[in-house]
């Protein structure tokens, strides 16, 4: 039997652009929209542990609240499996996470997860591998496979600012759910993670603020 076929992977601006061009010749909203918004971030940090737990750490919070609660894990060294599973409560609270976020870091970094291995996984065993850890649901996930393992097809239908992009984006009448966000974006693959920033982008701009971690 055959291997599975890797997925296409973002790891230039010029997958960018090869995304940008296809997401134009699809729709006359982007095609309209992109010039606008200039060269879209790569957006790309090194896969492992530390990846996942800066998602983690970015689950229903801000943007900025995030970013505080990282900088102060990078100083303290908290950002490493091994440092994890030795970290006292005090040092995690210091660091600003809540008792549930430092449950699932914990056992994260206890489950031994072969973190190389994703990369030769096709997106639906990779996304089944991730979220059977703690407290990681499909956004966490689709995330990782995002900007850790630069999957180009993932979209992450589930975050609020991409879901509010493309309300404003195509003048919705109401901001779409998921599956209706999947839905719209059926045309965009295989480059649904550069639609991804792309929305992110057009977020910031219309609403003067950073959409995603």
């Amino acid at each position: 039997m055959a291997e599975p076929r890797l997925p296409r992977l973002i790891t230039t601006q010029a997958d960018l652009d090869e995304g940008c061009a296809h997401l134009a010749s699809v729709c006359p909203v982007w095609a309209r929209v992109l010039p606008q918004l200039g060269p879209l971030p790569l957006r790309r940090r090194d896969d492992g542990f530390a990846a996942i737990a800066h998602a983690i750490v970015g689950q229903q919070i801000s943007v900025a609240a995030a970013g505080a609660i990282w900088a102060r894990m990078e100083t303290a060294g908290l950002t490493a499996e091994a440092a994890m599973r030795g970290a006292s409560d005090e040092d995690l609270r210091a660091a600003g996470l809540s008792r549930p976020k430092q449950r699932y870091l914990r056992a994260i970094a206890g489950a031994g997860l072969d973190w190389p291995g994703l990369r030769a996984m096709p997106d639906d065993q990779a996304l089944a591998a991730l979220v059977a850890l703690p407290g990681v649901g499909v956004w966490t996930a689709e995330i990782y496979l995002k900007f850790a393992l630069g999957r180009a097809d993932v979209l992450a239908a589930g975050d609020l600012a991409l879901q509010e992009a493309a309300r404003t984006l195509y003048d919705l009448p109401a901001r779409p759910g998921p599956a209706a966000l999947r839905a719209l974006a059926e045309p965009w693959q295989p480059w649904r993670a550069v639609a991804a920033r792309g929305l992110w982008a057009y977020y910031r701009l219309a609403k003067g603020r950073e959409g995603t971690i």
